[in-house]
């Protein structure tokens, strides 16, 4: 069964197993979020759900036009779409009296209901966060890709971080796409695949593990059996 839901980066603790050893956790707060719309393969061309996560107060009208019309009340200042298998003989999508609903599994969803973690998981399976990782600047190569630099000593004073060479005298004589140099750091998108959920409450999902980005950044959950 696809699971999906949206959340955000909470706190970082730990737990201790049977054994004594250390566990380092992450705690994904994922209350409230709900389903802003559901597209099907007949109708769109592929399949896929829109959640919408975080209350705020203001939002852009587009947005809010969006929300409004799935029957959601409060204003939600993220809305993410995840797409869903297309062999997938486990989903079908249903249009009862005009309203639209998604059967996942043996749960069924509809616009405008909000989800909790233990619709879409359960402990002990593996999930996939993806989010966007701190920014940390403009970083030289020996941070950014760890170079080991120049020697300390001949007399050798301001080379220590230094690249070193990166071109070439002969053809083609020029510096190749894709060279490692200095630059901007940190600020995309990362995905952490096998994630182990640890526990579900109501507000959240707790996993295995550190995720990318601050605290309270947006994260993407997905698990996929």
């Amino acid at each position: 069964m696809n699971g999906f839901i949206l959340g955000e980066k909470s706190t970082q603790s730990q737990l201790f197993d049977q054994k004594g050893e250390r566990i380092p956790t992450t705690f994904i707060k994922t209350s409230p979020c709900f389903i802003i719309s559901i597209k099907s393969p007949d109708t769109h061309g592929y399949g896929s759900v829109q959640l919408g996560f975080k209350k705020v107060r203001q939002i852009k009208q587009s947005v809010k036009g969006l929300i409004t019309k799935a029957g959601v009340k409060d204003p939600l200042r993220f809305l993410r779409e995840f797409r869903l298998d297309k062999g997938e003989s486990k989903i079908q999508y249903l249009n009862e009296a005009g309203k639209q609903s998604i059967v996942i599994g043996e749960k069924k969803f509809e616009i405008g209901q909000e989800i909790k973690p233990a619709d879409m998981f359960a402990p002990g399976e593996l999930v996939s966060v993806s989010g966007i990782s701190k920014g940390k600047g403009f970083q030289g190569v020996v941070r950014r890709h760890g170079f080991k630099g120049g020697p300390k000593t001949h007399g050798q004073s301001d080379r220590l971080r230094a690249p070193g060479a990166i071109g070439m005298t002969t053809t083609p004589g020029r510096v190749f796409k894709g060279k490692r140099m200095a630059g901007r750091m940190g600020n995309e998108r990362v995905t952490l695949q096998g994630l182990q959920v640890m526990e579900i409450t109501e507000l959240g999902v707790r996993v295995k593990g550190l995720v990318p980005g601050a605290t309270g950044a947006l994260l993407e959950v997905r698990k996929k059996a």
